[in-house]
């Protein structure tokens, strides 16, 4: 069985954040990615309020220049594979794979993100993500569709929020609803901006069937769920915000977490009463899981701010806990 100081579960930026900064600050650390190290930031097609990058910079680039750190200090990458289950075994913590081997080491940090709930059942929607298509993207993409004709997926406060920002720089920004109202799922604030706002238009009972567009997003095929009305209407952009998921049902049993599958640590922990399996004479470390020697960062963890550098700052304060944890291992 291979042994590290950290493994780490998840290559997106928390994650290769913190392989950079713990393998730079001696730990022996191997990251495991059931897909393509840089996750759902990969995909953005240009980052342009990222700290020291005044142009601008593609997902993909992010994430290559993030690799090719991490392995300069010494990160054993392993993709595509996955994490199925962890043991604990008195001081260390046993990550078993796919393939059925298992990686032993002190600490495990969980930086396995989120997967964006997708559109089903759309005509060439796969083909046309990241060329028109976006889930859960920036917001940061509207500066890419001034003056053009865009639309919006969602109903909930995420669609809404886009759609606000979107409307500053678009031509016309129309929010597509499966519902036969705003306010079900929608902040009361919102809907009244959306309301007040000239350049909106909400299509309530409204799904998206197909899209159109050799190398780009041309058009998109919207139906009417009561009347089954259909038209095809022309859009440079199509934005999912339809709600997002951790990939956590694997630590059922071992990780706390909340009723959306987040991952509780720190105070978050505290707020929800202390576990009965806590052993330690200490209080949980901002980042600790409810288990010592666990620790979660990025997009998976309960009340983390989405962005991508707050990503990067939770995975290198990770590494200073887990300098802190192995103290007193």
């Amino acid at each position: 069985m291979d042994f590290y100081d950290l493994i780490i579960i998840g290559g997106g930026p928390a994650g290769l954040s913190a392989a950079v900064y713990g393998a730079s600050e001696g730990l022996h650390t191997i990251l495991i990615e059931r897909q393509a190290p840089g996750g759902q930031a990969s995909a953005s097609s240009n980052i342009e309020n990222y700290l020291g990058f005044p142009s601008g910079l593609t997902g993909f680039n992010l994430s290559r220049r993030a690799v090719t750190q991490a392995i300069k200090f010494g990160v054993e990458i392993l993709n595509p594979q996955e994490v199925t289950g962890i043991k604990i075994d008195n001081q260390y913590r046993i990550a078993t794979l796919t393939d059925g081997s298992k990686i032993r080491s002190h600490v495990i940090l969980i930086a396995c993100g989120v997967t964006y709930r997708r559109l089903k059942d759309v005509k060439n929607i796969d083909k046309l993500v990241g060329a028109g298509v976006f889930y859960g993207a920036s917001i940061v993409e509207a500066l890419h569709f001034k003056d053009q004709d865009i639309y919006i997926v969602g109903g909930a406060n995420s669609a809404g929020q886009a759609a606000i920002y979107f409307s500053k720089y678009a031509k016309k920004v129309t929010l597509l609803v499966r519902t036969d109202t705003l306010t079900e799922k929608m902040s009361q604030y919102l809907v009244h901006q959306i309301n007040e706002t000239n350049n909106i238009k909400v299509m309530l009972n409204t799904v998206v069937t197909g899209v159109n567009g050799e190398n780009k997003l041309e058009s998109i095929a919207i139906k009417n769920t009561k009347t089954g009305e259909q038209r095809i209407i022309p859009g440079a952009g199509l934005f999912i915000y339809i709600g997002a998921e951790p990939h956590t049902d694997w630590l059922n049993g071992l990780v706390q977490r909340d009723n959306h599958g987040s991952i509780l640590t720190g105070s978050d922990l505290a707020n929800n009463g202390h576990p009965q399996d806590w052993i330690m004479d200490r209080q949980y470390f901002l980042l600790e899981t409810n288990v010592p020697g666990i620790f979660a960062a990025g997009d998976v963890r309960h009340g983390s701010i989405k962005r991508i550098a707050a990503g990067v700052g939770e995975g290198s304060t990770a590494i200073q806990l887990i300098h802190q944890y192995l103290k007193k291992v």
